[in-house]
């Protein structure tokens, strides 16, 4: 008998003491979980699939330990650019061992209702959204990434127009967390260019440019 189940926002065919690796859980070590979102029940020559989870149906599972899988390396290089990023990624995972697969009879798991204290936290956020929705893409300035874009924007510089206002030695402190080398001297130039729609001088100067800075 073997299940289909939804776990932690991943799918997983399942069967009794099987042991799954899934994103990491908020239980404990040695606390049982009851997933409760299967998908498709196999027993033998009956199957059942659920519209779109079969009501009833529940794997019962035993948190074993809390881990970190392998090393992932991300490499990312721009070529003629000077630009050359590495990092490594170790995602955090949970072991699982599966005992006990129910077809029937198993209760829903009650979803927490939120504090109220969320729905007040909810309004600034959707202003936030909106603030974001006018700003620029600061991408399109050469040198510029996506985690330095997000550092800007985070500290109140959206669009090219305030980064063409901020001064280069500024926007060095701003981004200083940022891994990398990053030379900032042409950056409120180029911001400059682009707020005013100079798309085609822009992307000349861009050509002979290095990385964001002077070749």
């Amino acid at each position: 008998m073997y299940a289909i189940v939804e776990i932690a926002g991943q799918q997983f065919k399942v069967a009794k003491d099987q042991k799954v690796y899934v994103h990491r859980l908020q239980n404990e070590e040695g606390s049982k979980v009851t997933f409760d979102n299967v998908l498709l029940l196999e027993d033998g020559s009956n199957i059942t699939i659920g519209a779109p989870a079969i009501d009833g149906a529940a794997v019962e599972a035993k948190v074993i330990k809390h881990l970190k899988g392998d090393k992932v390396i991300v490499f990312k290089k721009k070529r003629r650019k000077g630009y050359k990023v590495k990092n490594g990624h170790r995602q955090y995972l949970t072991e699982l061992v599966i005992e006990s697969i129910v077809s029937s009879g198993a209760k829903k798991a009650e979803k927490k209702a939120e504090p109220k204290k969320e729905a007040v936290k909810a309004a600034p956020k959707k202003a936030a959204a909106k603030a974001t929705d006018k700003a620029d893409d600061l991408k399109k300035v050469e040198g510029i990434g996506p985690k330095i874009a997000e550092t800007l924007v985070a500290a109140g510089i959206s669009t090219f127009a305030e980064l063409a206002k901020t001064d280069a030695a500024k926007i060095s402190e701003i981004i200083a967390e940022v891994r990398g080398n990053h030379v900032t001297d042409t950056w409120p130039a180029q911001a400059k260019l682009a707020a005013e729609g100079k798309w085609d001088e822009l992307k000349k100067w861009q050509d002979e440019l290095d990385g964001g800075k002077p070749a």
